[in-house]
């Protein structure tokens, strides 16, 4: 660190103090420098923007063979220790030096690729390498850095491209992938095929070129699918699973086995996404569109945008896979970056049938009395028929019992007297009460029109596994939700009542999927409402048998709704397509590049006058948030810029944050290319 950089020194009668201790001290040596490159360029863990940069060491003679780029360090900065990571090592520098405090472990966890996609990232999403480097490099674990290595592991497996022959393209895609060219891939998994084998073998595939594979996957169930597939074709050693909830100790392990290049292949959830791969070939994903991929802290990077960087930087493939399609997946397709693989309609087809009952006149026609009914007649003969050749998955978007109260007379919402928070009704035996302060709602009485009737407009799982339960006695009923989700369930006729996310895997496919509730989907505030619907939709509706076995999927709502006439063409790129064009009209994502800046309001006067935007941006705003969240009152501003102006924005971005740190004014949260805008 350069004399320049050290803290300002003690003013009046403690600096005199400081200057006379220091000459009565006797002068130390000078330290003994490393022979070969003797400065080490640093990255000091401080999440200050204006310090977002290498700093320089001198490399003390014992460091020498130890302080080596990717390891651990301590040094002096600010006054204080602080961690850092040495990013390389240099002949000399322009700077008087102070040592390197000392090498916390020799083992090098960050990689010169990975470095470079730390910095990469950082500046996509206008934040700190601080910040990105906690999410790609786990907590050390001391005692787990001390065991032996174990051999690398090699894999012999050759991948079958007949497992692929369904899709227009999968096989070619397989041969690009063991070939070693550079592919990239949009891939539409059909309906009752198990994504998890065929992901395997593509991962295979991409094996035999000799380079490194990199999976992710939303959540440990899939993890867990993915892990047995590939253990039935390569056997136990040849692939690493890395995951933020295994434990410090595990995740470490894997970690290691990676960085030190004895696994080449690595499946696991978004904590994986920066994992040090060697010789990184092909990158992966499954549902791309699920928000657990994205990052809840700062700088809220999106998994899928981490791979395409390593993708992009790294000349490797790339395949993003799915039942759905997201929007920013067939923005590549459309775009020509990415190839479309999918099967033929005529396939399609012949792999399901989905069809829509609700209150159209039709509907009304077969059913008079089902106008508004949760569980049509068309519902009610799935359910009863299938019930005799298997199990019947039921989809409900809401966990818990009656989570909305309504008057039964006029429809107003049902509110607590006390502070006006919603009512609900947590279970079979218990009263109404307040969501908010717990207080129970007896002898209620509706504002409005004086009635004392209630009605549950919105019905969680539990409620509707009970309702199954009387209508179909006899029958075996099963949940699955919460912290009670399944992973998989019997070929035996059962009612399986699971909310959006948590629908267990039948061993032979369900013989019904009905879906209940779909209005609760599509009414949601949100940007991403229809596609975020349709692909938990398709999760669901992807589970059923074919059609020639007596698979049938019945959606309960407005047939008009596209999201749900998308359903039943099972065309989800069209509907991506569709939403494309609507947002381009709009001028949002991803045709568009957004951020938005989140502060107390007080702050805004004098903080947006030195916000300096590309000429291009557009800022809209402010308008409050949400102020349960913190004691001050929030505001918060959009600004949008065409998508070929997001570098600009982002280095805007950063040069704010820049400023406001160095002067030490309040932080401002922002998040580029959000998930929610709404």
């Amino acid at each position: 660190m350069s004399d320049a950089e050290q803290p300002e020194a003690l003013p009046g009668l403690e600096r005199v103090r400081t200057q006379v201790r220091a000459a009565r001290t006797p002068a130390k040596p000078p330290t003994a420098l490393a022979d070969v490159d003797p400065v080490a360029r640093v990255l000091v863990d401080v999440s200050l923007a204006h310090l977002d940069r290498p700093f320089d060491y001198s490399v003390p003679a014992k460091f020498a063979e130890t302080a080596v780029p990717g390891a651990r360090i301590k040094v002096r900065f600010a006054g204080q220790d602080v961690d850092g990571f040495v990013l390389e090592r240099v002949a000399a520098s322009e700077h008087r030096l102070q040592p390197l405090r000392r090498v916390v472990s020799p083992e090098p966890v960050l990689t010169t690729e990975v470095a470079d996609l730390v910095a990469a990232i950082a500046r996509r999403y206008a934040g700190t390498r601080s910040d990105v480097l906690r999410l790609a490099v786990p907590n050390r674990h001391a005692a787990t850095e001390r065991l032996p290595g174990e051999p690398a592991a090699r894999v012999t497996a050759v991948a079958d491209p007949r497992t692929w022959a369904a899709y227009d393209g999968g096989q070619d895609l397989l041969s690009s992938l063991a070939a070693g060219s550079t592919a990239r891939a949009v891939w539409s998994c059909l309906p009752g095929d198990d994504w998890a084998p065929l992901l395997a073998e593509a991962i295979i595939a991409a094996a035999a070129a000799d380079g490194g594979v990199l999976a992710c996957v939303p959540d440990h169930r899939d993890v867990d699918r993915l892990d047995e597939a590939l253990t039935a074709r390569l056997g136990t050693g040849c692939h690493v699973v890395l995951t933020a909830d295994r434990g410090p100790a595990k995740r470490y392990a894997a970690f290691l086995s990676v960085s030190r290049g004895q696994r080449r292949i690595v499946i696991g959830t978004r904590a994986a996404a920066f994992a040090p791969v060697a010789g990184l070939r092909t990158v992966m994903i499954w549902d791309d569109g699920d928000d657990l991929y994205d990052e809840p802290r700062a700088p809220y990077p999106h998994t899928r945008e981490v791979l395409l960087t390593r993708a992009e930087s790294a000349g490797a493939s790339i395949v993003l896979g799915a039942y759905s399609r997201s929007v920013e997946a067939q923005y590549l397709v459309r775009t020509g970056w990415a190839r479309d693989v999918r099967a033929p309609r005529a396939t399609v087809r012949e792999r399901i049938a989905v069809s829509v009952t609700g209150d159209t006149a039709a509907d009304l026609a077969r059913d008079p009395g089902g106008a508004g009914a949760r569980l049509p007649k068309e519902v009610f003969e799935a359910i009863r028929d299938s019930l005799a050749i298997g199990p019947v998955l039921v989809q409900t978007p809401r966990a818990g019992y009656a989570l909305r109260l309504a008057c039964d007379r006029c429809r107003t919402p049902a509110t607590c007297a006390r502070c006006h928070g919603p009512l609900q009704i947590a279970g079979a035996v218990v009263g109404p009460a307040c969501t908010w302060c717990g207080t129970e709602a007896r002898g209620w009485r509706c504002a409005e029109c004086g009635g004392a009737g209630l009605r549950a407009p919105v019905l969680g799982d539990r409620r509707t596994a009970e309702e199954l339960g009387r209508a179909f006695p006899g029958a075996v009923v099963r949940s699955s939700s919460g912290e009670r989700v399944l992973a998989t369930v019997p070929d035996t006729p059962a009612l399986v009542v699971a909310t959006v996310g948590a629908e267990p895997v039948a061993t032979g496919g369900y013989a019904a999927v009905c879906l209940l509730d779909t209005w609760l989907l599509l009414g949601r505030s949100d940007l991403r409402a229809a596609e975020e619907a349709a692909r938990r939709w398709a999760n669901a509706a992807a589970l059923v048998r074919p059609v020639a076995a007596g698979g049938r999927v019945v959606a309960v709502g407005d047939p008009g709704q596209p999201a749900l006439q998308a359903l039943v063409r099972w065309d989800l790129p069209g509907l991506a397509e569709r939403e494309i064009d609507d947002r381009q009209s709009a001028h949002l994502p991803p045709a568009s590049a957004v951020a938005t800046l989140t502060a107390p309001a007080a702050e805004w006067e004098s903080a947006l006058p030195t916000l300096r935007l590309p000429a291009s941006a557009e800022t809209l705003g402010p308008v409050p948030v949400d102020e349960r969240a913190s004691e001050e009152s929030q505001e918060r501003y959009v600004i949008r810029v065409p998508r070929s102006g997001r570098a600009d924005l982002a280095r805007a971005l950063r040069e704010f944050q820049g400023e406001r740190s160095a002067r030490k004014l309040p932080h401002i949260r922002v998040q580029v290319d959000p998930r929610d805008l709404g």
